[in-house]
């Protein structure tokens, strides 16, 4: 039976494996094809991606800017204060017999002000020159007997004591009765009185209050920093609320900082000869504390880099932004003046937030604005 069997072969069709073949040439071409673009570009696609590559300079409006000289000035808020202001007081005890002033009035200095009833210091004093001459009778009669070797030196001792008690009672008196007129002590306007006609005051009582508004004193507080630009007999000026404007002069530095703001106190001297300001009013001072070369810029100039400097972005004569960092030396209700900048600057004002330092733009000039100071208009 194994002699009548037959070995099995197989052969491969050759019309299967020409397919496969086929088959990849074709994913081999399409696969060409689609990456031709990468590698051969065509002019239309080559002259789109050459325009993608040019991007143009962006648009920003300059203003030119020209340094100038300007007052530096220290500015700080006031309060106006009289130049004295005391208590009236009593220096006896008594019934009020006549008010000669009201509150409000203008005195001068020594004017009497109201007077006291003259009765009991009168009989104090008619009361003590009578024990004084008791007193001198007993001394001359014990110096006397002391001469006749009657009395003792002890007697004559107890004398001279008693004397001189009497004597001092009687200048008391006489005192007593000098101060029943109630005076200014000095030049001012009586601000309040609580004196009517036959009231009793006791003898060191408040009864009235007299300022000296001529001149004020207007008192600021100077930051440590700003300390060393104010000095003594710097002119200022002072806008009080009420609208008035006086010229003043630095009459005090302090030279102990407040323990709680860290400033120093500073007095202004403002002539007030007719009285018309009064005391106790808010005020703001202006002192020129010297000069600077500035440019006068607009707020919306001013940004910060990425170290956080204040400046402003300029352009230089190839286009070029460049940022330059400031110093703000004074403020004014339209502007600042600032300190490092070139004598003359391109300033960008419009466009700035969209450029970077480094970067290529293209500048147009911007007119500067009406409210800009023109040249010396800082002095």
């Amino acid at each position: 039976m194994s002699e009548n069997t037959e070995r099995l072969s197989f052969q491969d069709d050759k019309g299967a494996s020409r397919s496969t073949w086929i088959a990849a040439a074709l994913v081999v071409a399409i696969t060409g094809w689609m990456g031709s673009g990468y590698i051969w570009p065509s002019a239309e696609d080559a002259e789109v991606g050459a325009k993608a590559a040019q991007v143009d300079p962006v648009a920003v409006g300059v203003t030119t800017s020209s340094v100038q000289t300007v007052t530096l000035r220290f500015q700080a808020e006031g309060q106006a204060l009289p130049d004295r202001e005391t208590s009236i007081r009593t220096e006896t005890s008594g019934d009020v017999a006549e008010v000669l002033v009201q509150k409000g009035e203008d005195v001068q200095d020594g004017a009497v002000i109201a007077r006291l009833s003259a009765t009991r210091a009168e009989a104090d004093l008619a009361r003590a020159r009578e024990e004084l001459a008791r007193a001198q009778r007993e001394f001359d009669n014990a110096t006397e007997l002391r001469e006749r070797g009657v009395a003792t030196v002890d007697r004559v001792a107890q004398a001279r004591a008693t004397l001189a008690a009497a004597e001092a009672a009687v200048t008391n008196a006489e005192e007593a009765i000098e101060s029943l007129d109630i005076t200014a002590p000095f030049a001012g306007r009586i601000e309040t009185l609580t004196l009517d006609r036959g009231e009793f005051v006791q003898a060191g009582a408040a009864v009235g209050r007299i300022v000296d508004n001529r001149p004020l004193t207007v008192a600021i507080q100077v930051p440590q920093r700003a300390l060393g630009r104010i000095e003594t007999g710097q002119t200022a000026t002072v806008d009080f609320i009420t609208g008035a404007r006086r010229e003043g002069r630095v009459g005090f530095v302090g030279t102990s900082a407040n323990t709680e703001t860290r400033t120093f106190l500073a007095e202004i001297d403002v002539a007030n000869e007719d009285g018309a300001i009064p005391a106790g009013i808010s005020a703001e001072v202006l002192i020129p504390t010297g000069t600077a070369k500035a440019h006068f810029v607009q707020p919306s100039t001013v940004s910060l880099d990425p170290d956080g400097r204040l400046g402003v972005k300029t352009v230089t004569k190839d286009n070029t932004v460049t940022f330059q960092p400031i110093e703000i030396v004074r403020a004014e209700i339209d502007g600042i003046w600032v300190t490092g900048l070139p004598d003359t600057a391109r300033i960008i004002t419009i466009g700035q937030g969209f450029v970077t330092d480094g970067e290529t733009v293209a500048p147009s000039p911007v007119p500067a604005k009406a409210d800009t100071p023109p040249q010396g208009a800082g002095q």
